[in-house]
């Protein structure tokens, strides 16, 4: 560990960590807040920027929370929770702004209000670590600590549904009696509206003995096990073999949407039902526009949209998700408002794009890598009118907005996050264009 130092910290970056400049050096600090005068000690050095930690806080920021986690810090599933959660969706937006300026050069017209809902318990979809570790003789469950590869020690999660979180320690004690303990290092866990699934990575077959504990853990607990041998592909029912389905509503819309544990859904239920209601008023769909929704998954925005009145044409790189999207409209009664198709939308050229005809409006919902491609492609003249652009990554939104305004001929009329990940520095943000 390096000498300390004292800094003062002017913003927050992407990770959630404090900003601060120190003789002509930015310096990152895990800890920090907005404001705050704070002793830190740097554990990697650069010639332009270090990393570094909080020692001691000097003066406090009038944000700064006592954190709910008992493992907040060591765990890396939330970044934020010492900071209060109104000013955590502030400094959001202020990533926002200040993306879309210093990337790309743009402002919005106006700022939307941020979506945001209910703080704890939240994450529907996750992605646990299981790892024995023979000198604590112990299976380990949870999030990986932060900035490591190492499973952090958890008894419970905040963020999970408390159902969820209460397993931890079960789910540690049952791994532990397994045969093949050190050959599971995964648990997916997906809950929906009426059962929660989890789904096991297993790297070898389980014996009859690891069955009948699998099978007694799903009974006691009241949830269904899957296992998965290889890819998310071969996630397959364990038991009970009759269970009801995975699924998650739009109440708004009167939609349901059945989806397995391994498939794509939002997080958050709560926050995706807000998001989508703003997607559609934002977009404005109309009976008799046709309007294309890239990067559709299963259907999340096609068939609120569909439901509207407009034809509605999915593009998807996944055909699984291709094929559950299909299923969705059927079973919702919009087989004839709505066509999905397989695309790769990351090899996009003007001639594929113009063949796919003409679109009044789109909507476009891409991952972390933006959808530079498919915004490249688009004609100088004759475009859809208006543009609906979910991201999940503020940097990508504003490296596509930029070509948006600059080089199509677009107005960028307004922009807004949306906390998905409430405690995380992560940010979910949207945005409409209109020629």
């Amino acid at each position: 560990m390096q000498n300390s130092s004292i800094a003062i910290v002017e913003s927050l970056d992407q990770e959630g960590r404090g900003v601060a400049h120190v003789e002509g050096k930015v310096i990152f600090i895990e800890g920090a807040l907005i404001g705050e005068k704070v002793v830190y000690s740097s554990y990697r050095k650069k010639p332009t920027y270090e990393f570094a930690r909080v020692e001691r806080v000097l003066k406090e920021s009038p944000n700064r929370v006592k954190p709910k986690c008992q493992h907040f810090g060591v765990c890396g599933g939330c970044a934020m929770q010492h900071l209060e959660f109104s000013a955590q969706v502030a400094a959001k937006q202020r990533i926002l702004e200040g993306d879309l300026w210093h990337l790309a050069k743009v402002k919005p017209e106006s700022m939307l209000p941020p979506i945001y809902g209910p703080a704890w318990g939240y994450r529907h979809k996750a992605r646990l670590r299981a790892r024995y570790v023979p000198a604590k003789n112990k299976v380990l469950v949870g999030f990986n600590e932060k900035s490591s590869s190492y499973v952090a020690l958890m008894q419970t999660c905040e963020i999970l549904p408390p159902h969820i979180s209460a397993l931890i320690v079960p789910l540690q004690e049952l791994l532990m009696q397994t045969s093949i303990r050190d050959r599971i290092p995964q648990i997916e866990v997906a809950v929906g509206e009426f059962t929660s699934v989890l789904v096991f990575r297993i790297l070898e077959a389980l014996a009859p003995e690891d069955e009948l504990l699998f099978r007694a853990f799903a009974d006691q607990h009241n949830v269904q096990v899957w296992m998965q041998t290889k890819g998310p592909e071969t996630a397959v029912p364990f038991h009970p073999l009759d269970a009801q389905e995975l699924t998650y509503a739009l109440p708004e819309f009167d939609l349901r949407y059945p989806f397995t544990p391994t498939e794509f859904t939002q997080v958050n239920p709560h926050i995706n039902q807000v998001l989508v209601r703003r997607a559609i008023g934002l977009l404005d769909p109309q009976p008799g526009e046709r309007i294309a929704d890239f990067f559709c998954g299963l259907g999340n925005f096609t068939l609120p949209i569909a439901r509207k009145g407009a034809k509605v044409v999915g593009y998807e790189g996944s055909n699984a998700l291709v094929r559950r999207a299909k299923a969705n409209a059927e079973r919702n009664g919009l087989v004839s408002q709505t066509e999905f198709h397989e695309a790769d939308l990351f090899k996009v050229e003007p001639d594929n794009l113009q063949a796919l005809g003409h679109f009044d409006k789109w909507l476009i919902d891409p991952p972390r890598d933006g959808a530079m491609e498919l915004i490249k492609a688009l004609p100088e003249e004759g475009g859809p009118k208006r543009i609906v652009y979910v991201s999940c990554n503020p940097s990508t939104l504003a490296r596509d907005a930029g070509v948006l305004v600059q080089v199509k001929g677009y107005r960028m009329l307004a922009a807004g996050v949306v906390n998905m990940f409430p405690h995380t520095a992560h940010v979910e943000s949207m945005a409409v264009f209109e020629r």
